[in-house]
């Protein structure tokens, strides 16, 4: 069992997760991370597990964690942003037993906390969707609950989205943690029905729509950032 460490810092920020995987968590914590980082505060990324890495010929590295940080108006060590990077793009649990690894969670508190040390914002990305497993006895909703921070629920707008929405916000609240907010972000462009998919979501999650992100052919944080709702999360315009 883990250990729990005493005195976790609650920093402002947010634990970002999915509907599912591919629905553009990086996009939404990397726009969170620069929406904090325009009104002056020092904001940082985290990306605690990371499944798939390339080699750049110094180092293994995550396109999802490189974002964040990219983000970041604070340079960290990429150890700190990402402590937990393996080389397959499967689920963590999988890719950690294929490297002969185990992720703790006691670890990735303590480098939460040396982050918080730095920043006056954290914005930690949450992998796959709310309940990937970590290793045979913990889910990323024990990280989740250890951190005690809110969530915010990234939900990819195609079909079957309404039912995957519902069962996360549903996780979510089964570990006490407030749900801040979510965000539609439509990754079919194809889909007839996206807008209603929205009103009915809309309707049934007991949190507000932060932003609703179109379809993109290319990443943009900066331009993300501009679509999310900052008086929503008790931020001050930028003038």
């Amino acid at each position: 069992m883990n250990k729990v460490i005493k005195d976790t810092p609650r920093a402002r920020g947010y634990f970002v997760t999915g509907t599912d995987t591919g629905v553009g968590k990086t996009l939404v914590a990397s726009a969170l991370v620069h929406l904090h980082a325009a009104r002056g505060l020092r904001s940082a990324g985290m990306k605690p597990v990371a499944s798939g890495a390339s080699f750049d010929g110094e180092r293994w590295r995550n396109d999802d964690a490189d974002a964040l940080s990219a983000a970041s108006n604070l340079a960290l060590p990429p150890a700190l942003v990402n402590p937990f990077l393996f080389r397959s793009a499967t689920a963590p649990h999988l890719a950690a037993r294929e490297e002969g690894k185990h992720i703790s969670i006691d670890h990735l508190e303590r480098c939460y906390r040396d982050i918080c040390a730095a920043a006056e914002v954290v914005i930690v990305e949450g992998a796959g969707g709310f309940l990937v497993p970590l290793d045979d006895d913990h889910n990323s909703d024990a990280l989740a609950a250890r951190l005690r921070l809110p969530a915010i629920m990234v939900v990819g707008i195609r079909l079957g989205c309404i039912n995957h929405a519902l069962l996360t916000q549903l996780a979510i609240r089964a570990k006490s943690l407030p749900l801040a907010g979510w965000v539609a972000n439509h990754i079919d462009a194809d889909e007839p029905y996206a807008q209603a998919m929205v009103e009915s979501l809309t309707r049934r999650i007991d949190a507000p729509l932060l932003g609703e992100l179109p379809w993109m052919d290319a990443t943009d944080a900066g331009r993300a950032a501009q679509l999310l709702d900052a008086a929503a999360l008790g931020l001050p315009a930028v003038h």
